[in-house]
């Protein structure tokens, strides 16, 4: 079905949030905390011969594909109990819009190979169906109700998986394509953490700002002395999910302590020998990537292919107002037909 086509309208009632999404719902929830970690040191080198690591010497890869993906929510939508009078016992959802693609990054070229863009209503209501709208359908996508989880925190991560899924996909068929033209050889970079993507061959995830600190006071001191191109031994992080990881220092001006640091991780169910090669491989392809201050104000750690690419990405996502009306018209339609 084209983007602009619609169906038949949906038997599910439903009604659309007034509030704008940028100020939350009408509910005041709190987001859940993230539990603590736990991290091994001795993985890469024993913790008391932390040092600072150099670049090496490297075989660069014959491309290097950077796979982002960006979401957003168009509006919130109270969807109602079968047989219940409007606006009275109805359950939230979101109708998100979200896409991926791929940047591959090639003999000094650079181009979007895949991309995919997706729309979904994302809800806990077990009757939650279909919207078709006239810029589009948002395909319903049941989310999971638990009773330690609050609605919107459970909502926000059903998102996140399935756009990892698109992430995995774009990725795949970048990777075939590849694959068509000879080329084996390559470096995946994925903006974000790794998780639900770790089974990826030759995959590092790449997160480009700190909530936390992993390391104790003196290995966090040890990061600030990082120079340019310069990374961490590699050590072991564990949260609901275990990963290898390494800290790496970006070109950039002098600047604060931690100006220019990146955290990059690997799967920690890699051979031992093989993460460590991706982390010297990182200190060569990353800083090549970097941004400049005068160019991105996100500087160095938004690299230039991800930049780009989330730019174009949410370009493809369509106008927020034009999809927000189309909802409160299917909504307006619904109301009437039901």
């Amino acid at each position: 079905m084209s983007p602009g086509q619609t169906t038949t309208t949906s038997p599910m009632r439903f009604s659309v949030d007034g509030w704008d999404v940028g100020y939350g719902t009408a509910m005041e929830i709190e987001d859940l905390t993230e539990s603590r970690s736990e991290v091994h040191l001795d993985v890469e080198v024993p913790e008391s011969e932390w040092r600072p690591i150099g670049p090496t010497a490297v075989t660069a890869p014959d491309a290097v594909l950077f796979v982002d993906g960006v979401r957003r929510i168009d509006a919130r939508v109270w969807i109602n109990e079968i047989g219940g009078e409007a606006d009275t016992a109805a359950t939230m959802g979101i109708c998100a819009s979200y896409a991926a693609g791929v940047v591959c990054c090639h003999a000094d070229r650079a181009h979007v190979s895949e991309f995919k863009v997706r729309r979904g209503v994302f809800s806990t209501a077990p009757h939650a169906a279909d919207i078709p709208t006239s810029a589009g359908t948002y395909q319903a996508r049941h989310t999971e109700s638990r009773p330690e989880t609050p609605l919107p925190v459970a909502l926000s991560s059903e998102l996140q998986r399935r756009l990892a899924e698109v992430e995995v996909e774009t990725a795949v068929a970048a990777r075939d394509a590849l694959a068509d033209h000879g080329l084996q050889n390559d470096l995946l970079v994925i903006d974000g953490p790794l998780r639900d993507r770790s089974h990826l061959n030759r995959a590092v995830g790449y997160i480009k700002s700190h909530r936390s600190t992993y390391l104790p006071a003196q290995l966090n001191a040890l990061v600030a002395n990082l120079t340019p191109g310069q990374r961490t031994p590699v050590f072991l992080l564990g949260t609901s999910w275990e990963r290898r990881t390494w800290y790496l220092r970006l070109p950039c001006e002098p600047g604060a302590p931690w100006a220019g640091v990146v955290r990059v991780e690997a799967s920690a169910g890699r051979p031992l020998d093989e993460v460590i090669a991706l982390a010297n491989l990182t200190q060569t392809v990353l800083c090549r990537f970097a941004s400049a201050e005068y160019k991105d104000s996100r500087a160095p750690q938004n690299l230039y292919p991800i930049a780009g690419l989330e730019k174009d990405l949410r370009h493809k996502l369509g106008d927020q107002q034009i999809m927000y009306r189309a909802l409160r018209t299917a909504a307006m339609r619904n109301r009437l037909s039901g």
